[in-house]
Formats: C-alpha cells, structure tokens, sequence
C-alpha cells in the first residue's frame, strides 16, 4: 500500500499539482493558451482560471480525460498521483472505421467481444442474429456478404460457443416483422426452399431454449420503432454495422447514447426473451 492510499491527497494539493503540470503541457505543446483550449475542448477563459489557481477547483471528468488523451499522458500523472507520466493502457480515438471481412477468429469483432466478456453486450442484428443462422441459410445469403462462406459459418459457430459460457451476458432486440417475413420466405429470403425455412425455425427455436438465460432476444413491432444495426459491447465500445465494415465509437457519451436507445427498444417489446423460442416456433409459413 503506498502512501497515497494510507493517506488520500487533499484536493488542494491536487489542484496545484495538476496545474503545475498543466502549464508543464502547455509549455510543451507550443500552442498558445486559445488553441490549447481549443484542443482539449473548454473555451480561454476557462484555461486561464486553471492556471491561474485562484480556487482549489479541479475540472470536470470529461475535460481531465481530454487533456490527457490529447498530450498522450495517464490521468494519475495529470493529477499528481503518480509520477509515471506515460498512459497506463491504449488510448483510442473516438470514432474508428473497421472493415467486416476476414476470418472471425482474427478480426477486431472477436477481439471486442472477448474484452467485454463479463460485461453486458447489446446487439441489434441487421437479420436473423449471426448465431442462430444455420448452415444452409448462411450459405444462401453469403452471396451478399463479404466474408467467405467459410468465415461466416465459422463466426456462427464461435458466436454460440461464447454465449454457452456462464458468464455471458448478450441482449438482443429486433423486429419481429423480420422473422415473420423469413417464415413466409418473402422479400431477401422469397427463392428460399421451404424445408430451408423449416429447418431455420426449428433451429433457432431449439437454441433460443438453449442458451437462456445467458442470450435473451427480445423482438419489437418494426412498425411502431426502428434500428439501425449496431453491437455495444459493455462499456467499452459501439459498433455500427454500415455494410461490408464498423463504425466504431469509443467516447462514453457515445456509448451511453446507443445504450440508452437499445433499453429503450426493450422498454417497447412485444415479446419478452422468455416468450420469444414460443413464438418463434408458432411462426407461420404461409
């Protein structure tokens, strides 16, 4: 146990170590005080009292973090908790571009959901979820897709081995227009075999059964609200899948935001994830 941890810093002593190294950073940049300002997302004025010192006030949370994230330095060192002054883990953009091809195994999606395990993870799929496609149904549709057929079938397979572990925890929300409009082989699906569609049905029903309560999807009537399709997994990130690759967002505001907007897609479900393998199941193909 350090010191710090024996006896926490007063806020004063902190306030004036932070604007130590706040001019240290400004001195270093080369900017003048409007642009780094600027950089970092507050107004002149606000600079200047900072550095000024006339109150033991610190900034807000989000002001802190940018400061940090622009000059490249941790948050402990800003703050005079520590004296290493370099980041403690990667810090990321805000808002990053991710192409969707490529062996599951080996790409970023893989990697996001294997960091959020232990976490929520939120996902509206842009069709029937990836895990509960079956073979001949991602065979049909790989035509329109980027990855190779191989890629996806292997991405379907992973998806359900990750949600079998216990500690999973996977929401799902989408239109229940969707599934009704497969059942009855209509629009991407109309040159579908019929058994196909059996097949699917029986298949995502029995997993749906499955793999409750670790993965629960909720459907909502298309009619009355809308998403595009987007994954947000835990706290950390939000991907929205625009076609062929992810718009990834990595600001907390961000994520928050999609975070909300899925609760509230669950708020409006018509069928809860408890009902949805019964309902699934009394799908009708005609």
């Amino acid at each position: 146990m350090d010191d710090t941890t024996k006896n926490p810093p007063d806020k004063r002593d902190l306030s004036e170590v932070f604007r130590q190294r706040l001019r240290t950073l400004l001195q270093r940049s080369g900017l003048n005080q409007s642009a780094f300002a600027a950089a970092v997302g507050i107004d002149r004025s606000a600079l200047s009292q900072l550095l000024a010192g006339s109150s033991a006030r610190l900034p807000r949370a989000e002001t802190l973090m940018n400061i940090a994230a622009r000059h490249q330095v941790s948050l402990d060192w800003l703050l005079g908790l520590s004296h290493d002054e370099g980041i403690t883990g990667e810090l990321r953009e805000n808002l990053e571009i991710a192409e969707a091809e490529g062996g599951f195994g080996q790409t970023l999606l893989a990697r996001w959901h294997a960091e959020a395990i232990g976490t929520k993870i939120r996902y509206v799929p842009s069709t029937i979820p990836d895990l509960l496609r079956t073979e001949h149904v991602i065979l049909y549709e790989a035509e329109t897709a980027l990855q190779s057929r191989e890629a996806q079938i292997g991405e379907a397979r992973y998806r359900v081995d990750y949600n079998r572990r216990p500690e999973t925890d996977m929401e799902v929300c989408m239109s229940r227009q969707t599934l009704e409009v497969f059942a009855r082989g209509e629009g991407i699906w109309q040159n579908l075999p019929l058994d196909v569609r059996v097949e699917q049905i029986a298949h995502m029903t029995q997993l749906l059964k499955d793999l409750y309560p670790t993965f629960r999807l909720f459907l909502y009537d298309g009619r009355r609200r809308y998403s595009a399709p987007y994954t947000v997994f835990g706290p950390y990130r939000a991907a929205l899948y625009i076609g062929g690759m992810y718009l990834v967002l990595n600001a907390t505001q961000s994520v928050a935001t999609l975070t909300r907007h899925f609760d509230n897609l669950i708020r409006a479900a018509e069928v809860n994830a408890h009902e949805t393998a019964d309902f699934v199941q009394s799908l009708s193909f005609d």
